[in-house]
Order: structure tokens, then sequence, then C-alpha cells
């Protein structure tokens, strides 16, 4: 026969284990209803504990690796991890993309992603997976923005005067790293907006169509500084705009397209940080953090202008609609110019 006070005990240590799964069973309701992933929350204090593997999807020595190689020891450093930079070229950068997009979205697997990415959405067909469903955009890292240069011969010495030379005429043409790259698209975006009848002639790359170029078998180029400068500094080109919404640290005294007539004309070669879609909140903030702090370093701004590099700082949240629209636009110019890959 039990004492009444053995069962008052057995209620009240019954009671005191209900209080406490009450406790646990309410904490887990309000993170269910603020959206955030129970497990996620201690994510960040370990992560990351191994190296990440930070995937480019061009070749080495190609502006996407020299971007890579110069902000990669930085993160590292401010994260207590080595980045390995992996270089997985082809395809337009899709089997970089494809290869990380199948990765375990927890932070030790991430993409250089690129301007190359949101042209591929539309113009790479059958791709199995979708750039802008599939992959956390973490932050912005650099623009290259192209600069409009022409052969001396050419009588333009700025945007206006070219339109007005070549609009409803197709004698002048400009040459490309390829097809459905960014150089070529650039060139769309310019008749397009224009009315001018630039006629493409696609290379295998710059410096092919460079060469042609100073040779004058093609007239027009939007080619990445770092291809040209040294031509225009001899005179061997004549450069007319650069193609970034603002002016470009490489060539600060010259004008953007947008700011010669073509107003919003924006035509950029950017690289930006990209994670699976799924990886956990957290861990995209703290890269961002990272980011942000290194991009601000006054040593790797000066390693960026030395290679007519710009920084593209910004939140997850701004480098996500920057994607968005980049996709859009370039979208809106495959369809109206009917490009097509080789």
């Amino acid at each position: 026969m039990l004492r009444a006070s053995s069962v008052a005990r057995s209620r009240g240590e019954g009671g005191a284990g209900f209080r406490v799964l009450f406790a646990v069973l309410a904490a887990f309701a309000v993170f269910a209803v603020l959206g955030l992933p129970v497990q996620a929350q201690t994510v960040g204090s370990t992560w990351p504990g191994k190296p990440i593997r930070f995937v480019n999807g061009f070749t080495p020595g190609s502006a996407a690796d020299v971007v890579a190689r110069l902000i990669a020891p930085r993160l590292s450093e401010g994260l207590g991890q080595t980045l390995l930079v992996e270089n997985r070229p082809g395809a337009g950068s899709n089997i970089a993309a494809e290869g990380v997009a199948r990765s375990a979205a927890d932070g030790y697997t991430l993409l250089l992603g690129s301007v190359a990415n949101t042209i591929n959405a539309t113009l790479s067909k059958n791709l199995s997976f979708d750039f802008s469903r599939d992959f956390a955009p973490v932050g912005g890292i650099a623009t290259l923005p192209n600069l409009l240069v022409v052969h001396p011969s050419v009588a333009a010495r700025s945007v206006p005067e070219l339109v007005a030379l070549t609009r409803g005429r197709s004698e002048l043409s400009y040459g490309s790293s390829g097809n459905g790259t960014a150089p070529h698209l650039s060139g769309e975006l310019f008749n397009l907006m224009s009315g001018a009848k630039l006629v493409h002639v696609p290379y295998k790359g710059s410096p092919q169509a460079v060469t042609d170029l100073l040779a004058g078998r093609v007239q027009v180029m939007f080619s990445p500084a770092s291809s040209v400068l040294q031509h225009i500094k001899t005179g061997s080109l004549r450069a007319l705009a650069s193609t970034g919404l603002t002016r470009t640290a490489a060539a600060a005294d010259l004008p953007t397209v947008s700011e010669s007539g073509l107003n919003g004309f924006e035509s950029s070669v950017w690289f930006g940080l990209m994670a699976p879609q799924a990886t956990p909140q957290d861990i995209v903030l703290k890269l961002n953090r990272e980011l942000q702090r290194a991009l601000a370093s006054a040593e790797l701004k000066a390693q960026f202008a030395g290679q007519g590099i710009d920084a593209m700082p910004g939140t997850p949240e701004q480098f996500a609609a920057w994607v968005r629209q980049e996709t859009a636009k370039w979208a809106r110019v495959i369809q109206a110019s009917g490009a097509k890959v080789d």
C-alpha cells in the first residue's frame, strides 16, 4: 500500500517531467513558426571544420582564375580554413556549376559564379540544373567591365559617332571570344539599344580576336580591359567607352556607354560566390561577412586594380537581385538577337 506522501512525490516528479517536456516542445514550435531550422542554429559554431572546395568553371590563367586565386587566400585567412581553388572548365562553366549544384549543401563546396551562368540559363539547352533555383547567392566579388575599342581606321571617336556611322549599315564587324560569350552579347545589346548593325565575328578566344582587331580584319570589339589596355596606350587601338554602369578604375577618364547616350547600357564580366541552395543561412551569412572583410582590404584592392578589376561588395540579397536582373537581361538579348552557342 502506497503512502500518501509517496503518491504526492510521484505526482510532483511526473509534473516536473511534463513541464520540461512541454518547454522543449514549445521551443521547437517557436523555431517552426519563425521558419528557423533547429539544426542550423548550431552549424555556424562548428563550421568550417575542414578545407573548402572553391570550384571555378574556367581554365587556369583566365580572368575567373585570377579572381578566384586572389580572393581565396583572404577568405581562408578569415575563416581559418583553406579554400582549395579547383578548375573544372568546360561547356561555358556549366560542368562546374552542375557539380556544385549536386554537392552536399554543407558549406564545403562553393562555386565561383559568373555572368556566364546567367547567360547559359537561356542560351544552353537541356541543363540538368537551374542556376536561379539551385544556388544560394552569397555575395559579389568582382566586375571586369569591357572596353568598347575600335581600330584606328574607324572614323569614330565617341559612342554617338560610332552609332551614326553604323546605323542602318552592316559594313563594320566586331570580334568576340566566341558565340554566347559576354563580349558577343555586349555587341548584340549595343545593336539592340542603338539600332547599329555591327556584324558579329566569333573567335576561339580573346587573343585571336584582338590579333585580328589590331590587323583591321574586324573593326570593333567589346574586350576585357586587360586584353587591350596596352594597345590603347600605344595608339594601336582607340577606346570609346567602358561598358559598366560606372567608370572603371582601369580607365577612369573613359566615359561609360551609358553616359555616352545609351542610357542604362551595362555589360560587364562579373564573378560572385555561390553555394548550393539548401546551405544553412548562418553559413551563407558567415561567408558574406568574411567576403566583405576581404573586399575592404587595401592590399586586395591594389591587386584588383593592377588587373583592371573592380570590387563588387554587397549583401546576399543585393547579389541575388543582381543575378535575377542579369538573367532576365541576357534572356531578352538572346531571344531578340537569336544568338546561339557554337
